[in-house]
């Protein structure tokens, strides 16, 4: 097989052995994709996470056009413009009081990225140079760049890649109503004194299964960090910008992270960007007339000022818009189609937090390369439904537009698909 003549795109996460062909998009509007073929697909899972309000939010595209005509692009080292001004303005508005500075990057793994570099930098800065251990979470994911893979889950997605890797300490998912594990494993780190930040997905981790815990345990976890002067790291890449039902995933425990980290839906779905936030004591570690104190990180395209007028937007909509009563909705018909699903034997660990659904299809194989993935993809695409199961794992993360007709459709056909392979 000529691979250059077959398969000239690349394309993420895709075996294209077993996924020869992509499903062609030429639009989206709402809560439908259409296809070249005319086809309109429900996108059940906001195209991985990132899409809020719905495809070609009206608003945003209209700030995205008229930025586009103003400027669309400057060096941020020694410069500044006024969509970067006004949306780091607006976010200290609406994130966590702890957090006073706003540090742009273009992705969720790099916002990840830059949130490790300011958590090693700041301690090197004050002297605590045997402060280099980060401790995260078992089954986590935060990115496929170097250090965030580190972080991560050590597995599938990054084997190949161990070289590379640095080591860290992993404390236990907190098993269900049982998180004494996970606390004890996190006291124990700290208590060693080389520990430089505590990393984790608040509530929900994402691709490591749709994994939910309590806020009571996030909030036990942010205790124990702060016992130890251990900073805390929320990676909110995923859950914040309203999935879990509040508007980042943090304040439904009370917990005020020293650094976080936003992406996926601060632009509603529309373009790349990405922030990191922090104390002030992170930042005025790095603040000093010795340059070699500088924080060495950057990307081409920081704060690109169309990206941050369509964050901007977005930010607009959620402050004059009842944005968190729709999500209520969304979750409440969400929970009730969940129902038809707690009797059934052919699922198992059904769950929600917020907008975010899932539940454990029973089959010959499970985890993230069982064999029953790519079937039940090929199923729901038949059906126009773009469900990517994570393995045997069925979630659903629907933009916020989305329908009780809509929802119907989706959970039937989940149902319909237990039938067929479970």
């Amino acid at each position: 097989m000529n691979a250059k003549k077959n398969f000239p795109i690349w394309h993420p996460f895709t075996q294209h052995a077993v996924l020869p062909d992509m499903t062609h998009i030429a639009g989206g509007k709402g809560a439908y994709l259409t296809a070249k073929d005319g086809r309109r697909i429900f996108d059940g899972i906001s195209s991985w996470w990132v899409v809020t309000h719905g495809h070609c939010e009206p608003r945003i595209i209209e700030a995205i056009r008229d930025q586009a005509g103003r400027l669309d692009q400057v060096i941020f080292a020694g410069h500044t413009h006024d969509p970067a001004e006004a949306l780091a303005e607006r976010l200290l508005e609406v994130t966590p009081s702890t957090l006073n500075h706003v540090f742009f990057s273009d992705s969720g793994s790099t916002s990840v990225e830059v949130a490790l570099k300011m958590a090693l930098g700041y301690w090197r800065n004050i002297g605590k140079t045997d402060r280099t251990r980060i401790v995260v979470m078992e089954n986590g994911y935060h990115g496929d760049t170097i250090g965030t893979m580190s972080v991560g889950e050590r597995g599938v997605f990054n084997a190949a890649y161990e070289p590379l890797m640095f080591d860290v300490t992993s404390v236990p998912f907190p098993r269900p109503n049982d998180d004494a594990a996970t606390i004890a494993a996190l006291e124990a780190a700290c208590r060693n004194g080389d520990v430089a930040a505590f990393i984790t997905e608040p509530l929900v981790l994402g691709a490591g299964g749709m994994l939910m815990y309590s806020p009571d345990t996030l909030g036990q976890l942010k205790a124990v960090c702060e016992a130890h002067d251990v900073l805390f790291i929320a990676d909110e890449v995923m859950t914040g910008w309203g999935r879990t039902g509040s508007m980042f995933a943090c304040e439904i425990a009370g917990v005020e992270p020293d650094i976080a980290c936003y992406s996926k839906g601060i632009t509603g779905g529309s373009l790349p960007l990405a922030v990191t936030l922090c104390r002030s004591e992170i930042f005025e570690a790095h603040y000093s007339t010795d340059r070699s104190k500088t924080f060495f990180h950057s990307s081409s395209y920081t704060a690109n000022p169309i990206a941050c007028a369509a964050a901007v937007a977005n930010l607009k909509i959620w402050q004059e818009e009842p944005v968190l009563e729709t999500i209520g909705n969304l979750a409440g018909m969400q929970h009730e189609r969940l129902a038809r699903f707690a009797e059934d034997a052919r699922f198992e660990n059904i769950r929600q937090c917020g907008t975010i659904t899932a539940m454990d299809l029973k089959a010959r194989d499970d985890g993230y390369l069982s064999n029953v993935g790519p079937k039940l993809y090929a199923f729901f695409q038949e059906r126009n439904l773009l469900l990517r199961s994570l393995g045997n794992t069925i979630y659903v993360m629907p933009p916020y537009c989305s329908t009780a007709d809509d929802l119907d459709v989706v959970y039937g056909a989940i149902a319909d698909a237990a039938e067929t392979f479970a």
